[in-house]
């Protein structure tokens, strides 16, 4: 797992475009080539993945879901704030699933999800906690903003932020992706 930290949520959104547009770049995508991009949403102050709430599978596939009552209610804005016009279930892609990707990029941003990015980083991997199942996966990214990084040990920051000149080169003229 790498973790790029990033001065705020403006540099997490670059600095992760510049990502995907090398990957793509690199991959040479023809007709008879696809590049394959996934974009599950989630990533609450819960550590959900998707639609994967606390309490998910972390082998579970895409299914429909039923939704948890603050999902329901952060989801509100979509449907002018009326909680009654917001879906009960959604079509998710499942833990598994994501963990058969190639690669999985996350991206946390903001204090309210800090506490999500310790438990992704710092401790084991938990169902409640969907997003530390990328621990396991042997390319996962996470790209977070310093806000994010508030609930994290200092020595746990210091050391990823000593790895930043090596992360740049990822989105530079290196290789992508560094085993």
């Amino acid at each position: 797992m790498r973790l790029i930290i990033c001065d705020d949520s403006n540099n997490v959104a670059e600095w992760s475009a510049k990502y995907v547009m090398k990957r793509i770049n690199d991959f040479k995508p023809n007709e008879n080539k696809y590049f394959v991009l996934g974009l599950p949403t989630g990533i609450g102050p819960d550590g959900h993945i998707a639609f994967n709430e606390p309490g998910s599978s972390l082998s579970s596939r895409t299914r429909v879901k039923s939704l948890a009552q603050d999902t329901l209610e952060a989801n509100a804005r979509f449907f002018g704030n009326d909680i009654n016009k917001v879906p009960k279930q959604a079509l998710t892609v499942g833990v598994g699933t994501v963990m058969d990707a190639k690669e999985v990029m996350i991206l946390i941003t903001g204090s309210h999800k800090a506490f999500a990015l310790y438990k992704a980083i710092e401790e084991g991997i938990n169902h409640m906690w969907t997003v530390s199942a990328f621990q396991q996966h042997k390319r996962t990214l996470i790209i977070c903003d310093e806000d994010a990084t508030l609930e994290l040990r200092v020595k746990t920051v210091k050391y990823f932020k000593t790895l930043l000149g090596v992360h740049n080169k990822l989105v530079e003229d290196g290789k992508a992706y560094l085993d």
